[in-house]
């Protein structure tokens, strides 16, 4: 259940963009102005509007401490206030003059980028507001541009279509050609990433979106010392105009976009599976952003409203989003794991929850957990000292109906093996860019010679890569069915 719980109607123009801090709501408008409120009820601030631009402000965004917000302007400035204050602490000029399409911080707040229409991005070093660099990046407009979550490296989109990366010396590491026809809107990176076995390889999900009405999902990996690898995970295509804008939740779970459509959309990152999609806006949505702290996310449109809505219930007790699986069904605590994971607590968690508390001390004391409660039969529960027949008969129906709940559904094509059509259990990449289970695909390469069992083409390595996103999905689906 996704409910809008507040309006806010005071720009005078279209909302370019939303950002939040752990405490705060920013706004900016083609109005030339940035608003700032409180998420502890939505009031404006005092020092609001912050009124320093000469022309529309295209961007604005926060530091991750909250200290500092930034806001990026058709007047070829870059404006750094103090969110305490509201007082500009600098301004920060493009060299060229040229129009500011997108600004980012780095996530240690060391580095600040802004992407401009002459396509060059303007690079300060934060501390001391000194220009680093100012390079070309592309032949068109920079439209997009984020951080990695550890700030080693950035992402530019430009209105040609193109996805680039970068490292902090604006050299560049990969560009994906084309990567939206017509030209990239927006880009954000998820908060973490993921190592490799032998931790020599870092993975990391980039959501990017654009004027082909898509959003794409791409894991962007780095071997030390190789090359960065950016490969399409997810094409998601719930919206039927232009996608204007796209963030992930603080967790990455979630990845929200809006459109030209006037819709925003709700999708599970991992899996690529829409759960929701919203509709209050009277015009095209330009933004959306998502709080770091609470389950809200911003939307601001065209129609110089923007809406903060709620996300379920609330947030756990470890400040991560309850979210809900394409089914609508929550996923807390055990729920998320297989049986044969659960830990000897989530039993009797799971007795609780089913009416059978009085088992948790016999099953305390007898250690048993997810696998040992699997195995659970009439003859084993009378060993456990369970007397009553009938509870044993009621213990026994919720075990089996517990498995039945994790072995029911047909599996997402994309969780199959594409050589034995089966359910996955240790899923790895090829190198022709398909993940397989890992034993059908090196059973494939010793017999086949190294070709693609996809495309027929020789593989260009052997090299296979464990895909610990599908991996995951494959265990939360399983816990949902």
């Amino acid at each position: 259940m996704v409910s809008v719980i507040c309006t806010l109607r005071h720009h005078t123009d279209e909302v370019s963009c939303c950002a939040f801090s752990p405490s705060l709501l920013a706004t900016s408008s083609g109005d030339k102005t940035v608003r700032v409120y409180s998420t502890a009820d939505f009031s404006e601030l005092p020092f609001s509007p912050l009124a320093g631009h000469g022309y529309g402000v295209h961007c604005c965004r926060f530091s991750s401490c909250g200290r500092y917000l930034l806001s990026c302007s058709t007047d070829g400035s870059t404006i750094v206030w103090s969110s305490e204050t509201g007082e500009p602490a600098a301004v920060l000029q493009h060299p060229g003059r040229s129009p500011l399409r997108v600004c980012a911080l780095a996530p240690d707040s060391s580095l600040l980028l802004a992407g401009a229409c002459d396509g060059t991005v303007a690079l300060w070093d934060f501390p001391s507001k000194a220009l680093r660099r100012c390079s070309a990046v592309s032949e068109a407009s920079v439209v997009a541009c984020c951080f990695s979550p550890f700030g080693q490296m950035f992402v530019t989109g430009c209105t040609h279509g193109d996805l680039k990366l970068w490292d902090v010396d604006i050299n560049l590491l990969h560009a994906e050609k084309d990567a939206h026809d017509l030209g990239v809107t927006c880009c954000s990176f998820a908060p973490h990433c993921f190592c490799s076995a032998d931790g020599c390889c870092v993975e990391l999900r980039l959501a990017s979106c654009g004027q082909d009405s898509l959003l794409k999902i791409w894991i962007v990996s780095q071997r030390e010392g190789a090359v960065c690898v950016m490969k399409l995970l997810h094409t998601l295509t719930s919206q039927s105009a232009p996608v204007l804008s796209c963030a992930f939740s603080s967790d990455g779970e979630l990845v929200v976009s809006g459109s030209v459509d006037k819709s925003v959309a709700v999708y599970n990152a991992n899996l690529g599976a829409q759960l929701y999609t919203l509709k209050q806006h009277d015009r095209y949505v330009t933004a959306v952003a998502l709080s770091p702290t609470m389950p809200w996310i911003a939307t601001g449109s065209m129609d110089r409203s923007v809406n903060v809505w709620r996300i379920g219930d609330g947030v756990s007790t470890t400040g991560k989003y309850l979210t809900e699986n394409c089914l609508g069904r929550k996923l807390p605590g055990h729920s998320r794991l297989l049986v044969a994971d659960w830990s000897e607590e989530d039993v009797q968690t799971w007795l609780c929850e089913e009416g059978l508390q009085e088992l948790v001390s016999i099953f305390k004391a007898n250690n048993i957990d997810g696998p040992e409660l699997s195995q659970l039969n009439k003859e084993t529960a009378a060993e456990l000292g369970i007397e009553s027949v009938g509870l044993r008969g009621r213990l026994l129906r919720k075990i089996e109906a517990l498995k039945a709940e994790q072995s029911g559904s047909e599996a997402p094509d994309e969780f199959l093996c594409p050589i034995t059509r089966e359910l996955m259990k240790d899923p790895v990449i090829a190198a022709d860019g398909y993940s397989y289970e890992r034993e059908s695909i090196e059973s494939w390469i010793r017999g086949k010679n190294k070709t693609s069992p996809m495309t027929n083409l020789p593989l260009l390595t052997t090299l296979l890569t464990p895909n610990r996103s599908l991996k995951m999905a494959i265990t939360r689906w399983k816990s949902s069915q």
